[in-house]
């Protein structure tokens, strides 16, 4: 199997490319890749096969050959998830792009210890680990919000599912509807009363289970957005 970089600008099959430094020092130095070796490219438009036509240590150039996959219709799950700390959070970001999510969108609430993300970082993650899940389009990662502005600004027609470590209630077909998802899950120690109760009063909201144990924010991450996807696809 070929190996698939993302190239987010648009692809004309019979036209010839430079790679990016970093591209080209991937394919050159770490993959060792030859003159003539395949690779295939994506975005959101769908994958294309290449081919390398010149190659040194720092510089390669590919012509794109044809189109082999069209572009599909992206999951509308969206996770919103309060910040953790650097591993966990990167953790976060790799599982939740493998299980297909649309965006991510950070949130810091009244116990969230983290503050702010690195973006540079954040992309780099979520790039890589669509190339390695065989998706077309990696996950939008929004600007950090507070809990009360990602409520306020919620779509009214989008469903937001609250994974709430306090619910006995177990995720339905009927709780889901083919349309925009909005997967809540809270920070380490667990959303405030208060911020609970306002979530709660949002419209369109369904708290559900995930566990009988209190998990840690990526393996309930994990468990969350399997959840439902395993009840949006089969439903």
């Amino acid at each position: 199997m070929n190996i698939r970089l993302y190239h987010p600008n648009s692809i004309v099959e019979n036209t010839t490319k430079s790679l990016s430094r970093e591209h080209s020092h991937y394919v050159a130095n770490v993959m060792r890749l030859k003159l003539g070796s395949r690779i295939n490219f994506f975005n959101k438009d769908g994958e294309w096969e290449g081919e390398i036509i010149f190659i040194q240590k720092d510089k390669v150039e590919v012509k794109f050959i044809k189109k082999i996959k069209e572009a599909n219709n992206s999951s509308k799950i969206e996770l919103a998830i309060c910040l953790v700390k650097k591993t966990p959070m990167e953790n976060i970001l790799q599982k939740s792009t493998e299980l297909g999510v649309s965006k991510i969108i950070p949130i810091v609430s009244e116990r969230t210890e983290v503050k702010d993300l690195n973006y540079e970082r954040a992309k780099k993650i979520v790039i890589e680990a669509t190339e390695q899940s065989n998706q077309l389009n990696p996950p939008e990662i929004s600007e950090i919000k507070k809990l009360k502005d990602f409520l306020k600004n919620l779509d009214s027609s989008s469903k937001l599912l609250f994974a709430d470590v306090n619910s006995q209630n177990i995720l339905k077909d009927d709780n889901i509807k083919k349309g925009a998802l909005s997967v809540l899950i809270g920070p380490e120690g667990d959303f405030s009363p208060a911020e609970r109760e306002s979530i709660l009063k949002v419209p369109n909201v369904k708290s559900f289970t995930i566990s009988k144990n209190i998990l840690r924010s990526d393996t309930a991450v994990i468990t969350a957005i399997s959840l439902v996807n395993f009840v949006y696809f089969n439903s």
